[in-house]
């Protein structure tokens, strides 16, 4: 009787250990780590760099910014508060609209200013953060998610996964918000994994709590078949990513807005493997294919060519 692991390993399924031994240590220098677990300075890196990102509107670094956030907030109606060294989007706070002095979630809830610096206050004690230290707020554009979303996705904006190795962009997967993930593209929290074809950006089923689904639970509209938006735009920035931070296996996270196109969010040096489930397809067979390459063409351009010829 074949065994599970055997059948796994047959599929070019990828676990955690393999990952860290074979890909994440190997090939990703630890010096380099603070360079995507710190959001501003990738943010800041990837100004330098002209790699668009989400505007940063200000930063609640000390609990005497807190008492005076509101200030800062009054000239936006709209704003993202999150934990500059947060992961897997913990403590990420999305507000679309004002009304009076109070503030409306992305999902529509309704929260007061002295829940919003309660939130930030949360953020400084490392609540949110990798290790729970002590962290730093980011506040930011909000990002309007581009119409192609409009009827495939719930209330939030959904997000790209990009899984690039050695420059050159391997598996990708759409992350769709829900009602269960309160308007959040946080997989773990309730969204839709959608796989997307490397090689055309057309998106193929996906998976929500294990479950393959071709329709959105909540719009009941298809989510498979469909042409991406920018694709070529999207693998250009993964792949220029890699080469800005100076990591061989990264996950770039890339969103779409409505006015101002492709944005990087943010980047993962340990991305996980549910783009596995996503894609229908283990990450190895495209990690050893890459491996195996003598030559990586060193612009963005060429990589991301390479990828959509070789790659399924």
């Amino acid at each position: 009787m074949i065994t599970w692991a055997r059948r796994l390993r047959e599929r070019g399924i990828v676990g955690i250990n393999q990952r860290n031994a074979e890909f994440i240590m190997p090939y990703n220098p630890r010096n380099q780590f603070p360079l995507v677990d710190d959001k501003l300075r990738t943010k800041n890196l990837a100004i330098e760099n002209n790699i668009a990102v989400p505007e940063l509107y200000s930063t609640v670094e000390i609990e005497h910014d807190v008492h005076t956030m509101l200030d800062t907030l009054k000239h936006y109606s709209s704003f993202v508060i999150k934990p500059n060294n947060g992961s897997g989007g913990n403590g990420v706070l999305v507000i679309g609209s004002r009304i009076g002095s109070h503030f409306c979630k992305a999902s529509g809830v309704i929260v007061g200013g002295e829940q919003i610096k309660r939130h930030a206050s949360n953020i400084l004690s490392g609540m949110y953060s990798l290790g729970g230290v002590p962290d730093t707020a980011i506040i930011e554009y909000r990002v309007e998610s581009d119409p192609f979303f409009d009827s495939i996705s719930y209330q939030g904006v959904p997000d790209i996964r990009v899984i690039v190795f050695r420059g050159v962009p391997v598996a990708s997967m759409l992350r769709l918000p829900t009602r269960d993930s309160d308007g959040k593209a946080n997989l773990h929290q309730g969204a839709i994994g959608v796989g997307i074809d490397i090689s055309t950006g057309v998106t193929r089923s996906g998976v929500r709590a294990n479950d393959m689904t071709k329709v959105h639970p909540d719009t009941l509209q298809p989510i498979d078949g469909l042409q991406l938006p920018y694709w070529e735009t999207i693998m250009i920035l993964a792949a220029r990513c890699s080469e800005m931070v100076g990591l061989n296996y990264i996950g770039v996270d890339i969103v779409i807005d409505r006015t101002k196109g492709p944005l990087v969010l943010e980047l993962n040096a340990r991305p996980g493997l549910n783009v596995q489930l996503a894609t229908g397809r283990g990450l190895l067979f495209n990690l050893r294919a890459v491996e195996a390459m003598e030559n990586i063409p060193k612009s963005a351009e060429e990589r991301v060519a390479l990828a959509r010829e070789k790659l399924g």
